[in-house]
């Protein structure tokens, strides 16, 4: 064998596997080139769908890849739909399971077939946690497999319940009436490294009147095939989210913490890291060149997210309570942000912030949280925008739209002291109000210091020495690398 034949075959190899989301792709992708950093080859899984989604939003070569770091696509099996919009989360659960399995195995057996390939055999497999499936595969070829849970880890530690919420009858709800007569008030108070949490607090699928919901199953079947993975990795890091940790850890596969991810991707300078990007929408950069012009602390940045919808009023309200703030404000819209209609503000709104707010369709969010001129966020408290908040000392306006936004929120308003929360029911006197509070008030003073302080301690666990740091390299030693040593031991 030559010398290069012999050294492609020695590079370990990772497929990693997003769940086909713009939440779940972007902390992969981070994870991906991190790996890539640390000498593996890449095979990077995306759906046809957000492929071509992401070929769109970035240009037709940006995929292509480096040798050693590639994209491959398997179907989705869902019907086609609008490119420039998520797709229907519970159809996507119920179809990933289902249909994707056998494409990803026949992926594995290509890219095994090596003569043909010309990529080192496959020696491990980092999936999405919601992406399960893909266990038998690695069990299939003997090979460890990580299963990466995007949410939190208060989050993932909710989902964990919903068996027990059943078995308690707390889940499904009676009928209807439950969502608004105070039920979801009700304290839970074993859930195990969590206190004070509501049945509110836990991820919003629980509100279901319907024994048979798609979500519910599918986040039980895939919390119970967890416990099949080699290890579990979290984007988060210890001090964060300490008890939960604790308390996750006895009851699973390792956990290793390695978060923010985005702060361990910073430390890496290499050319494949800048040329490969995960945005499925078009990145507006005059949103940059704007913010340059502001003063430091000035700006509200307002972002949903790429999933939440809102009604045609609730943006309503968000618009004028901004508008009536009198703050400055970057607003991200995207197309599809408003429920079955388009995204349309009144003209006299845009009139009257003309000066001081700039509306955009998508944003490089993690620079634009780092920017001094942001002062708050207001925001639908995802995971990753959460952790990116952190990362940049910004105070959010919290308005969970779904899933474990609600546990998040629970957790950054009470523990952590860097959030403040608005009614569901959106009313522009609130907004108004609570955007006053984050940019003047004492309580958006507290808020930014905790934020601030949040932000060290996030910078010290992926610092050389740091927690996070130690456990990603634990993680490649122990685990992805470990049928490799034993081979070589052999």
């Amino acid at each position: 064998m030559s010398s290069m034949a012999l050294a492609v075959a020695e590079k370990p190899h990772a497929v990693c596997i997003p769940y086909p989301t713009q939440g779940h792709i972007s902390p992969m992708l981070k994870l991906a080139k991190l790996l890539y950093y640390r000498g593996f080859h890449i095979t990077f899984v995306n759906t046809e769908f957000n492929h071509q989604r992401l070929l769109n939003s970035r240009g037709p070569d940006s995929l292509n890849g480096f040798p050693d770091f590639q994209f491959h696509t398997i179907p989705d099996g869902l019907p086609p739909s609008d490119l420039n919009a998520t797709q229907d989360i519970p159809s996507l659960c119920d179809s990933t399971r289902k249909t994707c399995l056998a494409p990803f195995r026949n992926l594995l057996s290509k890219l095994n077939h090596t003569s043909s390939s010309n990529v080192p055999p496959v020696s491990c497999i980092v999936s999405d946690g919601i992406m399960s499936f893909t266990v038998t595969v690695a069990e299939e070829l003997s090979i460890p497999e990580v299963l990466f849970w995007t949410p939190s880890a208060c989050g993932f530690m909710g989902y964990v319940q919903y068996q027990h919420l059943i078995e308690r009858g707390l889940t499904p709800l009676k009928d209807e009436s439950y969502l608004t007569n105070g039920y979801l008030d009700t304290v839970i108070d074993w859930v195990p490294g969590m206190k004070d949490i509501r049945l509110r607090d836990l991820p919003s699928f629980i509100r279901t009147c319907d024994p048979n919901d798609i979500i519910v199953g599918f986040a039980q079947e895939e919390v119970e095939r967890a416990h099949k993975a080699s290890a579990i990795i979290l984007n988060t890091f210890d001090d964060f989210e300490r008890h939960v940790l604790d308390a996750l850890s006895s009851m699973f596969p390792p956990i290793y913490t390695i978060g923010p991810l985005q702060l361990l991707q910073d430390q890496i300078s290499d050319n494949l890291s800048k040329s490969i990007g995960s945005n499925l929408w078009k990145e507006e950069p005059r949103c940059l060149e704007w913010l340059n012009l502001k003063e430091p602390n000035s700006v509200v940045y307002v972002n949903f997210g790429s999933v939440t919808v809102m009604t045609p009023q609730q943006m309503i309200e968000f618009a004028w309570g901004l508008a009536n703030s009198k703050q400055s404000f970057l607003w991200i819209i995207r197309p599809d942000l408003v429920d079955g209609d388009v995204a349309i503000l009144p003209p006299e709104f845009v009139t009257e912030t003309k000066e001081r707010g700039v509306l955009a369709s998508w944003c490089p969010q993690e620079q634009v949280l780092k920017h001094t001129s942001i002062g708050g966020f207001l925001t639908h408290c995802g995971w990753n925008s959460t952790l990116e908040s952190v990362c940049g000392g910004v105070p959010m306006i919290c308005w969970p739209f779904f899933a474990e936004q609600q546990t998040n929120c629970h957790y950054a308003c009470k523990e952590w002291g860097i959030g403040i929360e608005i009614d569901n029911n959106v009313k522009r006197e609130e907004v108004e109000t609570l955007v006053r509070e984050l940019m003047e008030g004492e309580k958006g003073v507290e808020m930014k210091n905790k934020a601030m302080e949040w932000k060290k301690r996030a910078e010290e666990a992926t610092g050389p020495v740091g927690s996070s740091h130690l456990n990603l390299d634990k993680m490649v030693n122990e685990v992805l690398l470990s049928k490799k040593k034993k081979k070589s031991i052999n």
